[in-house]
């Protein structure tokens, strides 16, 4: 006679671990986006592709606990360092856009009743179970940048200076002491 075992156990701990998990993604078990070079078109950091000889497309794109101002804040420092990097001294934004990506996490607190899998989901048999929804939105900044040599026109209001940005904005990633705190 084959022993069998329930199901009850392993969904009930499947479901606390879903639990445990998004709670630790909406309680700040995560920290914000590292300042780095994404290792994939995927993942978070910064990407730059260039385009011609002085312009580039460049992004940053952050995790659910990296708020909207960070990710453009990271976008223009990569752009700043990119500036300077290839021997240019200040930078054009041509066109500049953030996205917002918002997915929703679902949890169900069973209270009593027994779960039984079903078709990859969890529903409840008897009892009283609870579902709460959760939104959470990652930020994607995008910018097309010009670069240019020389003294940056006083006129053009699109045009940073490399260094400026740079002595501004890297504070906000290496926390230095006096700096603002990362968002």
């Amino acid at each position: 006679m084959k022993h069998r075992t329930s199901a009850i156990p392993r969904a009930r701990w499947r479901s606390h671990v879903l639990l445990v998990v998004a709670a630790c993604l909406l309680g700040g078990c995560m920290s914000t986006t590292p300042y780095r070079p994404a290792a994939t078109p995927d993942d978070q950091g910064y990407q730059e592709q260039r385009i011609e000889e002085n312009r580039y497309r460049v992004s940053f794109t952050g995790n659910s606990v990296t708020t909207r101002e960070a990710v453009e804040n990271f976008m223009l420092l990569r752009i700043a360092e990119l500036t300077l990097k290839q021997g240019y001294d200040y930078f054009v934004l041509d066109n500049q856009d953030t996205e917002a990506q918002t997915y929703y996490l679902q949890s169900m607190t069973d209270y009593g009743g027994a779960w039984d899998p079903f078709y990859g989901c969890l529903w409840p048999r008897s009892g009283l179970a609870v579902s709460t929804t959760q939104p959470v939105t990652n930020y994607r900044a995008q910018g097309y940048v010009v670069m240019f040599k020389g003294q940056k026109p006083p006129l053009e209001l699109k045009a940073f200076d490399a260094r400026d940005v740079q002595a501004s904005l890297a504070p906000l990633v290496t926390g230095e002491p006096g700096s603002m705190p990362t968002p």
